[in-house]
């Protein structure tokens, strides 16, 4: 992957961005730590979506995806809300292009962003996530949730379709059965009904216990995995061949190549009964034959992107 933009010295300092923040675990450090939290920062609006938080997101997941000292992120909402969907306020942009039609939904470009980002990433929703709230949660590593929060996956009341790529990882997660009934009905339903499956790893008693216990779970994923190991076991789950036989090819080329990497001596301490900080390198502790998927460019052949954001 290209570097998309250098990583700066501190993620404490101004980095421009306008609808969301990004802060050190413990806050109190100055020089970057291994988890690194985003919040969603449109209190005034609920939180609710744009395209500025569009690319304040993507930038942020990219710079933090090539940035080498982050091992872990945790995305959570400021305030009461996690996100309350799109802002039905501004409306909904089109990009005109090829044929009058080259669209690209925002919230699609943030959940790409998380998707492509190869660190473990953790939802910490506190409260109300709707729409695209959720939705970009779905390419996420775990999702954390009150037990209270109101859910919605609610594009049929709206008129419009599911986003963020959701027709794929959505059913993915929960099953089609779940998610047809949740694109029929447009519902907004407590998390902690049945409804949803197993879509959140875990449910919290109050609000206020949910981004601690993410937190503690991304430490706990910093201090004892390989983040090459997460990363490559992710791609073999969503890009897997299709078949046991493909998966079994694929499994044993990567284990072959990953025995002659840093991260293997992971084996060596388990036996030893000691810690080990596994240090393996995202930039140049891959095996070759990754990505052994064939890419899709999904940017515009041509248009501008407006001011507006984008449903």
């Amino acid at each position: 992957m290209a570097n998309p933009t250098t990583p700066p010295s501190s993620y404490s300092l101004p980095l421009g961005f306008s609808q969301i923040t990004l802060e050190h675990h413990p806050s109190s450090s100055y020089t970057v730590t291994p988890v690194i939290i985003i919040r969603i920062s449109r209190v005034e609006k609920n939180n609710a979506f744009t395209s500025v938080m569009e690319h304040d997101l993507v930038r942020a997941f990219d710079m933090l995806d090539w940035d080498g000292r982050v091992k872990a992120i945790v995305v959570t909402g400021q305030a009461k809300n996690f996100c309350a969907g799109a802002d039905l306020e501004i409306g909904l942009e089109r990009t005109e292009g090829i044929g009058g039609k080259e669209h690209r939904d925002g919230g699609g470009g943030v959940a790409l962003a998380i998707h492509r980002c190869r660190k473990p990433t953790i939802a910490a929703i506190q409260g109300p996530d709707i729409g695209i709230g959720i939705t970009m949660t779905l390419p996420m590593t775990i999702r954390l949730a009150w037990r209270g929060a109101k859910i919605g996956f609610v594009f049929s009341q709206r008129g419009v379709v599911m986003e963020a790529a959701s027709s794929f990882f959505l059913p993915h997660l929960i099953g089609h059965s779940r998610a047809l009934y949740f694109t029929t009905t447009g519902l907004t339903l407590p998390a902690s009904l049945p409804h949803f499956g197993d879509l959140f790893h875990e449910l919290l008693p109050s609000p206020q216990e949910v981004l601690p216990r993410a937190l503690d779970l991304a430490e706990q994923i910093v201090k004892q995995t390989s983040t090459v190991s997460t990363y490559l076991m992710r791609e073999m789950m969503w890009r897997n061949p299709g078949s046991a036989e493909g998966a079994y090819l694929l499994d044993s080329e990567l284990m072959w190549e990953l025995y002659d990497k840093e991260d293997k001596q992971g084996i060596k301490a388990f036996i030893e009964k000691r810690s080990l900080a596994m240090k393996g390198d995202l930039k140049v502790g891959m095996p070759s034959n990754v990505p052994w998927w064939e890419g899709i460019d999904t940017r515009p052949r041509s248009g501008e992107r407006g001011a507006k954001s984008r449903l």
